[in-house]
Parts: C-alpha cells; structure tokens; sequence
C-alpha cells in the first residue's frame, strides 16, 4: 500500500510538472503532453542517430572511458602491489648502482667544494673584473695601434711608389740628355 502511495504521489508530481512545461498543450490526437513520452522519443531519436554515426560511437566511447578514469575508485584499481614495484626496482637494479656511485663519488668530493681556494672566488673574482678591464683597454690601445701602424704602411707605399715613379722619370729624361749629347752607356 504505502508503494502505491509513493507511485501515485510521484505521478501527481510528474502531472503538475508537465502542467507547468507546457501548460494546456496537446498532441495531434489531442492527448496531454507528458514528458516522459516526449523524452523517451528525444532519446530513442539520439540512439538512432548515435547508431548511424560512427564518430558518435567514438564519442560515445571516449565519455565511457573518461567517466571510468573519474571514478574516485579507479585508483585504487591502477595502484600496484608490492610484488609489481619491487620487480620495477629489480629491473632497474643496474642504473640505480650506477646513480649511487655517481652520487657518492660527488660526496667524496665534498672537501674539494669546501677548500679555501673554492671559498676564496669571491675575493679572486674582483681581481679578475680589474684585470679583465685592463685587457680591455690594452685591446683597445692595440686596435688604435693597429690602426696607425697600417696607415703608415699606407703613407710608406704612397711614398715608395712615388719616388719609383720620379726616379724612373729622371732615368728617362737622363737617358734622352745622353742620347742628344751622344753619350752611350755600356751596358
């Protein structure tokens, strides 16, 4: 008795829910809408449709997978037993003894990290900005003295080419006194 009561109370409550959708509306036959028909059409549709589409499957697929991965329960499903994590350590026995000796051989080291010539840097450091900018300026004065000595090379030249180019006039105009005064020079 008290599930009839339920079921009758549920579908007074489903009445005035389709009253208040869709008011005094009514099908073609002229019956009251009721929402459960309707939806139950909306879905048989969606299925159909879902059906004849393949990348819907997919789609439909895909929600199923990522509803799984949400489930709060899922990772109690994916946590390994103990068994499984220490084949993982076995298997990665080589490479872990590697990292170890690695790791100690830096702890071995420690000391040379920790001597006075490590901790004396700083110190060394403001030295080395000074030195490195007196190199600068010695590059600088090097590069001006570069400069200056190529520009005397350049004046050099001028100048040797032309006294070549005077003396060889001299040599020609000799040549034609000689040869008016008839001169001959052995050669």
């Amino acid at each position: 008795m008290d599930k009839k009561l339920d079921t009758d109370s549920l579908e007074i409550r489903v009445q005035a829910l389709e009253n208040r959708l869709y008011g005094e509306r009514r099908t073609k036959s002229g019956k009251p809408v009721k929402c459960a028909e309707a939806l139950v059409r909306i879905q048989g549709g969606l299925i159909n449709t879902a059906n004849k589409r393949e990348r819907v499957k997919i789609l439909h697929k895909k929600i199923e997978d990522l509803m799984k991965y949400l489930d709060p329960q899922f990772t109690d499903h994916i946590t390994l037993p103990d068994a499984m994590k220490l084949e993982f350590i076995l298997a990665e026995e080589d490479s872990l003894l590697s990292e170890a000796a690695l790791l100690e051989q830096v702890n071995n080291l420690q000391p040379l990290l920790d001597s006075t010539h490590i901790r004396d840097v700083p110190e060394h450091a403001t030295k080395l900005q000074r030195l490195s900018q007196i190199h600068i300026k010695q590059q600088d004065q090097t590069e001006a003295q570069s400069q200056e000595v190529k520009k005397l090379f350049e004046e050099y030249n001028k100048m040797m080419f032309l006294l070549s180019k005077q003396f060889t006039q001299w040599d020609e105009t000799l040549r034609k006194m000689e040869e008016a005064k008839g001169i001959r020079l052995v050669e």
